[in-house]
């Protein structure tokens, strides 16, 4: 009888093993076929590439729609698509297209990295010390809901008309977002993983480096994201206001010399530049960043 006890217990022991490898077979192949199926160019092509060709596209026709038919007659008002490539070309052909985009692009990645360097530690510092935090935290979104352009004026007086300037006007609007982000990123953190942190050793800046900072990373990069977005519009409303020959001619100089001569196909050119290169920034920089943080966490999978 006993023997006959046994070979039940070593069957259902092993119906038991062989249904829980099966799920986890189930489980590994489901997790292999999300992630190592990628998807053809034409999948790509359609879910990514296509969308905004087609919106650009249905824009341009709305746009020359309203030229063709005389329902906006005044090119001072609104140019032709064929005007604002003219001005382009003859842009390019003069060797200063290139010149415009990349005296903004300049001051705006070197400005968003030292924001980076200075709203960073800004940031730690305010999300774990709460005498800091109760100091200087409502400053922080004080000043993040403060409008840039606010900032030309009194930067002019104190630094003039040169680059230190820009410089400035784009600290004060990034360094806020970055920080604010980075706070918001630690709040969410998880006590359990801090307290599993601080069991292994890690306190501390090694607790900083190794638990808090990879649990933080999502919001830290929103405030990155936003950080950039500040960056640049700060910049902008600096180029318009302040101009210099020692400046050059940026994009948002560009913009103000179209106002100047009421050239409507300049004015459009710089807009278009701008928002080019603001939206190029995104998919390039931010949204790869965006999509290997999210994926690691298994936020986001390949459809």
């Amino acid at each position: 009888m006993a023997s006959t006890e046994t070979k039940d217990d070593a069957a259902v022991r092993e119906s038991r093993a062989n249904s829980e490898d099966n799920d986890l077979a189930g489980l590994d192949a489901l997790e292999t076929a999300v992630h190592t199926d990628r998807p053809s160019f034409g999948q790509v092509f359609v879910a990514k590439v296509l969308p905004p060709l087609v919106a650009v596209a249905l824009v341009l026709v709305v746009w020359q729609s309203l030229i063709s038919f005389d329902i906006v007659t005044d090119p001072s008002k609104l140019p032709s698509p064929s005007a604002v490539w003219d001005e382009a070309k003859n842009a390019w052909l003069q060797g200063t297209l290139l010149d415009y985009v990349w005296t903004s692009v300049s001051r705006g990645l070197l400005g968003f990295l030292l924001a980076l360097v200075i709203g960073t530690p800004l940031g730690l510092l305010v999300a774990r010390v709460r005498f800091v935090r109760a100091a200087i935290g409502p400053v922080l979104s004080g000043l993040q809901s403060l409008p840039s352009v606010a900032w030309v004026p009194p930067a002019v007086i104190w630094l003039g008309l040169d680059n230190s300037m820009m410089y400035a006007v784009i600290l004060l609007g990034a360094v806020p977002s970055i920080a604010n982000g980075l706070v918001s990123g630690v709040d969410q953190v998880s006590p359990l993983f801090l307290r599993a942190g601080r069991t292994l050793g890690a306190t501390g800046l090694r607790g900083t480096w190794h638990i808090v900072m990879p649990a933080a990373l999502p919001g830290y990069l929103a405030g990155l994201k936003q950080g950039w977005a500040f960056s640049w519009r700060s910049l902008m409303a600096a180029e318009i206001i302040a101009s210099s020959p020692d400046l050059g001619v940026g994009l948002g100089q560009l913009l103000e010399n179209g106002r100047n001569a009421s050239s409507m196909s300049m004015v459009f050119l710089a807009i278009f530049l701008i928002l080019f290169v603001g939206i190029a920034i995104d998919l390039l920089l931010f949204s790869p960043l965006e999509r290997r943080v999210l994926r690691g966490r298994g936020l986001l999978v390949r459809s």
